[in-house]
């Protein structure tokens, strides 16, 4: 079969990022998550090391993870050597890159994953890529599902983080996925309240009152500089309704408590804020990942990350994924390019696959 990508010469740091409005709103949504990414994995090490019984030998310190033996590990469920086709565009580069894909997922009190993001990190460039999946996207999960609330994939993760990352890799046009991390909101009301509280610049009064959920969501927030405690907290993250830009003026107010949150982490505790973070987080990174990936982070600065949203359009109830911007989008992260005489053949593939 004739090859259909080439290899491109690694990115500038002033490339442009699809979907976004030009290099100076990427070096600032870079800034804001330089430092979540660099303390992420170090707290996830903190936490990790904190949790090692005194008298556990090397061999196993290095096989534990905060999931706990029962968790779902996705190098054993997810065999990627099958999932990805051989006759995909992609297929040379995601068995061949050097790189280790997380997906991030937050849980609600629905068993819904309320924000899902996928972290892909090229440890040869030490390139930071984040890939943000509106809940909302449309997957359709087979005819025995008549409500429409279940075709979204916030709904496909039913306690199983592999559910979520088998769709998130379907869409991504068969993404390798490495490893997962998840929270739910009761973990992160904990984790903040150990930190002291988030300092926030609220950008206008957040009001939504919804007493059939369960439990009643009410949210309060006034405007202007504040510290959020845990419950205001999850109050901030779960407000969706008053964006301005809908899904992406959410995206771009987690991007800011992130980068808030994680700068007040290091100013605090951080082994009792480590501690509460790994009775709440659930994850298949066991030390020795987490060991290996922080030797691999060293030398990140602000310029080496990119943050994208899934190309798609709202139609209605859903977002719908756009293959053909998911290709263009795919083909900047793995740094390839589509030979001229063979784009029109990726981008039919692309399409046939939605």
């Amino acid at each position: 079969m004739k090859e259909k990508l080439k290899q491109e010469t690694p990115r500038k740091k002033d490339d442009t990022i699809t979907g976004k409005k030009g290099k100076t709103e990427q070096k600032k949504n870079a800034g804001r998550l330089s430092v979540f990414l660099k303390t992420f994995l170090v707290v996830f090490l903190v936490t990790l090391v904190i949790a090692t019984p005194l008298f556990a030998t090397v061999s196993e310190v290095l096989e534990i993870n905060p999931g706990g033996e029962d968790a779902p590990v996705l190098a054993e469920e997810m065999d990627m050597n099958v999932l990805i086709p051989t006759d995909s565009p992609f297929f040379e580069a995601f068995t061949t890159a050097n790189r280790v894909n997380i997906l991030l997922m937050g849980v609600d009190h629905h068993n819904l994953t309320d924000t899902i993001i996928l972290a892909s990190f090229d440890m040869d460039l030490k390139h930071v890529d984040l890939i943000w999946i509106p809940r909302d996207t449309y997957y359709f999960r087979g005819q025995g599902y008549g409500d429409r609330a279940h075709h979204k994939i916030n709904a496909v993760y039913q306690k199983n983080p592999v559910n979520t990352a088998m769709a998130v890799s379907e869409i991504l046009m068969n993404i390798p996925i490495n490893y997962y991390a998840l929270v739910t909101y009761e973990g992160v009301a904990e984790i903040i309240d150990e930190m002291g509280g988030v300092p926030m610049d609220v950008p206008f009064h957040m009001r939504y009152n919804d007493p059939l959920d369960r439990p009643p969501l009410y949210i309060d927030i006034p405007a202007g500089p504040q510290v959020l405690n845990g419950e205001k907290s999850v109050q901030f993250l779960r407000f969706r309704a008053g964006y301005p830009d809908a899904d992406l003026g959410r995206i771009k107010a987690q991007q800011e408590f992130m980068k808030s949150a994680f700068r007040q982490c290091i100013s605090f505790d951080l082994p009792k804020i480590a501690t509460a973070a790994y009775n709440n987080i659930t994850s298949d990174i066991t030390l020795r990942t987490a060991l290996y990936l922080v030797t691999k982070a060293i030398g990140i600065k602000s310029d080496d990350i990119a943050t994208y949203s899934l190309p798609a359009k709202r139609v209605d109830y859903y977002v719908h994924p756009d293959p053909v911007g998911i290709v263009e989008m795919l083909t900047e992260i793995y740094s390839l390019e589509p030979e001229e005489e063979e784009e029109e053949n990726v981008t039919g593939a692309a399409v046939a696959i939605d």
